[in-house]
């Protein structure tokens, strides 16, 4: 019997989800991906042509570094995405590897996520989709394997719960034809505006696990726990930050050979909360090293997360 479904407004924000002892603050941010690419002409010609991405920048290989480019929008100086390219990396198989399963971009509109289904049916790439109640999505798969969603969030008035306060998923089919007529006649120019990472999904080998460093060490609150196999954690009241699932856990981890998600980036508001939040993961068991830049932990499955702060400068 399917539970009874509320309208996400009308439940008080200590409602929604389950909260760990201590819940990150809703202003999170998430900041850069970093990529282990085996080919960046390659990947830079995709992820320019095909996603739309603007070159912020861009660094040969020498002295120990490996060739890399800065994405993102154009006119912005927040680098969304770094490649770095590792000659010979395997390509990522499909469910055969721990690691990153993908990363979204969320755009500001549903007129901007038909305008890139628009563009990206020119351009003849595969384009899957799907509608999750609380957004529209669409996915793609770059040169080394990682699947690229890029989505529009419909407004937080239009999402649901239940009583319990698990905020309702779906994998209903995307109405292609309202999400092109709400493009109107403007044609894509790149990445609009106002693009974010919106979330990261993850493959893990265990959701206790999962939760364990995600949810009761880091602190984010467990949005959606039905779906099966799978977490969606978020701070703040937002469908998911992360997603987490076991639907390749017995796939070993990405290793050094492979293309992969060399880290990924979070915002704090402050020192004192990212320090926190750190010493949580610490006092877990869990490894966490100083950087100049921020505070690396690492997964039971290395997959590694930079703490940074908003009070620190950005590099």
């Amino acid at each position: 019997m399917k539970p009874a479904l509320l309208a996400y407004s009308s439940l008080p924000a200590e409602r929604i989800g389950v909260h760990p002892p201590t819940a990150l603050p809703a202003a999170i941010r998430l900041g850069t991906v970093h990529l282990a690419v085996a080919s960046l002409a390659r990947s830079l010609e995709f992820y320019q042509r095909v996603l739309g991405f603007a070159l912020l920048g861009q660094s040969p290989a020498g002295a120990g570094q490996a060739a890399g480019a800065d994405l993102g929008v154009a006119g912005s100086p927040q680098v969304l995405v770094r490649l770095h390219e590792q000659p010979g990396a395997n390509a990522v198989p499909r469910r055969g590897r721990l690691g990153l399963y993908h990363f979204a971009l969320l755009l500001p509109t549903r007129a901007d996520l038909g305008r890139f289904v628009r563009h990206v049916r020119a351009q003849r790439v595969h384009l899957g989709a799907s509608d999750h109640r609380y957004s529209e999505a669409t996915y793609l798969t770059d040169p080394d394997g990682f699947t690229v969603e890029v989505y529009r969030d419909r407004p937080r008035a239009e999402w649901w719960v239940t009583a319990e306060g698990e905020i309702q998923s779906a994998l209903d089919p995307l109405d292609e034809a309202g999400v092109l007529q709400a493009a109107g006649d403007t044609t894509w120019q790149g990445l609009p505006a106002g693009t974010t990472i919106g979330h990261l999904h993850f493959y893990t080998g265990s959701l206790p696990e999962a939760a364990a460093f995600y949810h009761q060490a880091l602190g984010f609150d467990i949005e959606t726990w039905s779906l099966p196999g799978a977490l969606f954690v978020g701070a703040g009241g937002y469908h998911h930050h992360l997603g987490l699932n076991v639907w390749a856990a017995d796939s070993p981890a990405a290793t050094e050979a492979d293309a992969r998600l060399l880290r990924w980036e979070m915002w704090l508001p402050d020192t004192a909360t990212r320090d926190a939040a750190a010493a949580r993961l610490q006092a877990a068991g869990y490894t966490v090293a100083q950087l100049p830049e921020g505070v690396l932990a690492t997964d039971a499955w290395g997959i590694r997360l930079l703490l940074r702060a908003e009070a620190s400068s950005r590099v």
